[in-house]
């Protein structure tokens, strides 16, 4: 209690609400529901065969399904309206691997984003303290935004597919007496699929947190920090040309050209005493 109540005087736990972190705790409460909206679904759905022999109908037929999905795994038994004879049919379709690879995802994103928070909250100092972890936060972040992608897109394919197979109508479209006019086939319960609806949500949600923190992480790295000292290096150069260039200067000023002594001084081509000088005079009157 002690070492908490010291770390909270200290202010680690501000780390909290800064972008980075905060979107990491995001990150793990999401991932939580993704994987369990999907991963611990049950449902089923009811049929019902009423026979034109009422002693061969079956009006409580239950079919139930769960995670992961191995459709063509469940089987049900149901009657042929041929006398006592049943028989023995299964769902359509195998959907676990769009399945397993969502939550996958979502349990090894839970994972890594508690990891990271640990890490920002109680070894932020050894996270920047060079550029390894930035950088390796920030490729583990682009990967998990690309994966978050991919796996609710390929779920939610594979969701759309589950609903069509365990649809109550093409469920009946598979027993043998439905397909007799003189018996009566109807479904009595559909599946409830609001979890794994909101379980695809989630995921692309997720997509949009990791994808989002990216520019966050990408602070931390040194090549944002490099990319600004470059930035910062080009803006002096141009600085520094512009107050140098000829335009900065005192061109007319006391070292400019129209200032120097011209052609018409003392030193100048003009300069020199000509005839009409002084000597001019001293020497008429030395004829005289």
């Amino acid at each position: 209690m002690e070492a908490v109540d010291q770390l909270a005087s200290a202010g680690t736990f501000r780390v909290v609400k800064e972008p980075l972190a905060f979107l990491r705790v995001l990150e793990w409460l999401f991932a939580i529901f993704a994987f369990a909206t999907c991963g611990g679904y049950s449902g089923g759905l009811r049929l019902s065969v009423d026979c034109a022999n009422k002693s061969e109908s079956d009006l409580n037929i239950d079919i139930a399904f769960a995670y992961p999905f191995r459709l063509h795994q469940v089987n049900f038994d149901a009657p042929t309206c041929e006398g006592k004879r049943r028989e023995t049919l299964s769902l359509i379709g195998d959907f676990s691997s769009s399945a397993e690879f969502f939550v996958t995802i979502a349990v090894f994103a839970f994972l890594y984003s508690l990891a990271a928070t640990v890490v920002y909250i109680f070894f932020q100092n050894k996270y920047r303290e060079n550029n390894r972890g930035p950088l390796i936060d920030f490729i583990v972040t682009v990967v998990f935004s690309f994966l978050w992608l991919v796996g609710s897109s390929a779920w939610a394919k594979g969701l759309s597919d589950v609903k069509i197979a365990t649809d109550p109508d093409e469920v009946l479209l598979l027993m043998s007496a439905c397909k007799q006019q003189s018996n009566k086939c109807l479904p009595v319960r559909s599946p409830v699929m609001s979890s794994l609806n909101t379980s695809v949500v989630f995921g692309f949600l997720n997509f949009i947190l990791w994808a989002g923190n990216i520019w966050f992480v990408f602070k931390e790295t040194g090549w944002h920090s490099s990319g600004q000292r470059h930035a910062a290096d080009t803006m002096e150069k141009q600085s520094s040309g512009y107050n140098q260039g000829g335009y900065n200067q005192d061109s007319y000023g006391p070292a400019g050209g129209y200032n120097q002594p011209g052609s018409y001084g003392q030193v100048g081509d003009y300069g020199q005493p000509q005839s009409y000088g002084q000597s001019g005079p001293t020497s008429f009157s030395n004829q005289i």
